[in-house]
């Protein structure tokens, strides 16, 4: 049985939809919900399913951290909220799993670091981004990692510094959306992005997702070293093979994986 507020896990067809479920908390990643939450990307990222979807439930998409886990709360108990929170962010990138954000409103703070942290990201057009600690007391030290990432040096101090809400315009411009749609085509959107992200081989995809993040930070020299031992090992899986014989006889592939 579903405990109260845990993230809700449906699975349909090859894809598992996990979805925040405390509208009335505007899904805060209260420490239970990390844990819940990652539970579930661990469970999901073990098993078959081809790719996840991450959703929330309610008028916000998530507003980031429970203040209330926070205040008054010892460093180390703090310390130990924000690794959990990593580990979390960390999951989602480590899960052979293509996974997707559905972005249906505000993320704000760590919900915008959920947000930047998943593979791809698909946005309705009232959504907004924020990173709201600049203007406040306590600064959005975490979730600025893959926020950064995802919109570079001077967008990523905007965010910072001013903590103003971007529209989902302005986030697909600065490269932290793939799409932003209406809000009424929001789940035909994001089916359709899964659907195309997740054809061919799985087992060359997740080796692909894996390395992909295993070089983007690194030195270019760095990153084409890791790259040519991967994709020269790559070669010998049987989807790698398929894929290439198929083109050569002119024929659809069939994947085993």
């Amino acid at each position: 049985m579903t405990a109260e507020g845990a993230p809700r896990v449906e699975r349909d067809g090859d894809v598992v939809r996990i979805t925040m479920c405390r509208p009335g908390k505007r899904n805060a990643l209260s420490r239970d919900h990390l844990q819940q939450l990652l539970a579930a990307v661990t469970e999901v990222g073990a098993g078959d399913a081809a790719g996840i979807v991450l959703a929330g439930e309610g008028p916000v998409f998530s507003a980031g951290h429970d203040f209330a886990d926070v205040l008054d709360a010892p460093l180390p108990e703090v310390r130990s909220l924000l690794a959990l929170c990593t580990d979390l962010m960390q999951a989602i990138e480590q899960v052979p799993q293509v996974v997707l954000a559905r972005v249906h409103a505000l993320a704000t703070a760590a919900g915008c670091q959920l947000v930047a942290s998943c593979d791809l990201a698909v946005a309705a057009e009232s959504a907004g981004f924020a990173a709201p600690g600049g203007k406040g007391g306590w600064f959005c030290h975490t979730p600025m990692v893959p926020i950064a990432r995802n919109v570079g040096r001077k967008r990523a101090m905007e965010l910072a510094l001013t903590g103003d809400v971007i529209d989902a315009a302005t986030a697909l411009d600065w490269g932290l959306v793939n799409r932003v749609v209406p809000d009424a085509e929001l789940d035909a959107a994001v089916d359709d992005l899964m659907a195309r992200a997740t054809r061919g081989s799985r087992a060359s995809k997740a080796w692909g997702k894996h390395t992909m993040y295993a070089q983007l930070d690194r030195p270019e020299r760095d990153a084409y070293a890791t790259a040519i031992e991967v994709m020269a090992a790559a070669s010998q899986l049987d989807g790698a093979r398929e894929g290439m014989r198929s083109f050569l006889e002119k024929r659809r592939p069939v994947w085993t994986d």
